[in-house]
């Protein structure tokens, strides 16, 4: 299984980053987890744009599901002819917010995509065993376990601290999770992470590696967070860059 990072901006496109997208592959099957603004520029660098076999947008904010709109050209007005349909695993509604972002009519996006609302629970997506369920956030959203040959790959998406996190954490080998917030300020509540919250998160979930992402360059120090996690964890922990690749 690799995880290749497509974008790891927080809440709008950064000056390095766009916004969060993640490309899991394995056995040559390409999963897109999140769909950011700007992401779509990334996957046509660091993969093929026309061979993704599935989506799953966690939650339906723009800095994790804008480009799904902007991919609709790409599928449907491919030179050669429009492609297949895309499963899209997504909150309830997905169909609706996607398909008025891209076109005022409302129109119709089912040539592009064939959606599946998601819920908590445990089910295959190609070679892979996807568990979400709900975490905190204001909205409708859900973090991922992926599993595949034994290994994991956890993904928080946009949450504040919950159980659910760590149930879907538990074990993983690879912890990507969001740090948006400063430990110390007076920060909103049920919204995001600290760098010290996650790190307490990935200690009690027992995982291997933490990924931190969603980090807000124009409003934080990268350093004060990384510092708040490394203090909390004791295993290793890095920023995730737009591009990185990790083989599990």
């Amino acid at each position: 299984m690799r995880l290749t990072v497509l974008g790891c901006a927080g809440s709008f496109p950064g000056p390095e980053s766009a916004c969060s997208a993640y490309l899991v592959e394995a056995e040559g099957f390409r999963l897109l987890v999140d769909f950011g603004s700007g992401s779509l520029s990334a996957l046509q660098r660091y993969s093929d744009m026309n061979s993704i076999d599935a989506i799953i947008l966690t939650h339906l904010h723009c800095d994790h599901m804008l480009d799904a709109c902007t991919y609709i050209v790409v599928r449907r007005y491919d030179p050669s002819g429009p492609l297949p349909p895309v499963p899209v695993y997504a909150p309830l509604g997905a169909a609706e917010r996607i398909s008025s972002a891209y076109s005022q009519e409302n129109e119709s996006v089912d040539d592009v995509y064939t959606f599946y609302g998601l819920q908590p629970g445990t089910f295959p997506i190609g070679p892979f065993t996807i568990t979400v369920d709900r975490v905190n956030h204001p909205i409708e959203t859900y973090g991922v376990r992926i599993e595949h040959g034994g290994r994991v790959l956890a993904y928080s998406s946009d949450t504040a601290p919950c159980e659910p996190l760590l149930r879907l954490a538990a074990g993983a080998d690879l912890f990507l999770c969001e740090a948006s917030y400063l430990d110390g300020a007076d920060n909103p509540p049920g919204l995001h992470l600290t760098g010290g919250e996650a790190g307490e998160a990935a200690t009690k979930a027992d995982v291997g590696r933490l990924l931190l992402t969603h980090l807000v360059p124009a409003w934080v120090s990268e350093a004060s967070i990384v510092d708040a996690a490394v203090a909390a964890f004791a295993g290793p922990v890095e920023v995730v860059r737009p591009g990185a690749r990790y083989d599990l």
